[in-house]
């Protein structure tokens, strides 16, 4: 049997919530796993990425880049996180991967129906206070408009003196139908 923890929040308190299952999700990929090596064999592939491309994007499950860029294992860096957004860990992964591993592209891409879009930054900052004693001390990250939201992030990495601007733009991917457009940036428009 396993057990699974998920939190609780119950009136200015959280507590910790026991789930059993047969078995968990992290032990059925698991299974995948040995699946995944049967298939793909041994290939030692260079470290640096073949297409010198980093794709700065959003963690969300419903984005399979690989398949809708045509990327195969290799080509290409991709950094996630809640949005898409230029996190000082973003900005460490790009100069990394620039400096060290010859990367000298970069594509933003956010996507439609975003999770981000979903709340307000005040309120759910507020909530964190009142559940559990202290606000993030990091942006969470919320807005309301994505294509504001790419050029927000297209600037910054831009104007970051750790980023290599050689490159980068900004784009959206529509998650209904894999459409890619992309999001002009003229440092003029605020």
């Amino acid at each position: 049997m396993i057990c699974v923890f998920h939190r609780s929040s119950v009136v200015q308190r959280t507590e910790w919530v026991v789930h059993s299952f047969a078995v968990s999700v992290i032990d059925n990929l698991l299974s995948n796993n040995r699946d995944y090596i049967e298939r793909h064999g041994h290939r030692e592939m260079p470290t640096e990425p073949q297409r010198h491309l980093a794709v700065v994007t959003c963690m969300d499950s419903r984005l399979d880049l690989f398949g809708a860029l045509g990327l195969d294992l290799g080509e290409a860096h991709l950094i996630r996180n809640a949005g898409g957004i230029a996190t000082d860990d973003v900005v460490r992964s790009l100069l990394l991967s620039q400096r060290l591993l010859g990367t000298n592209a970069v594509m933003v891409i956010h996507h439609t129906r975003c999770g981000l879009e979903t709340f307000e930054e005040e309120q759910l900052q507020d909530e964190l206070e009142r559940d559990l004693g202290a606000r993030a001390p990091f942006r969470l990250g919320a807005y309301r408009d994505v294509r504001a939201d790419v050029r927000a992030t297209v600037r910054t990495l831009r104007a970051s003196p750790f980023v290599n601007p050689v490159e980068i733009r900004g784009f959206v991917f529509n998650v209904d139908d894999g459409d890619l457009f992309e999001v002009p940036v003229n440092e003029e428009i605020s």
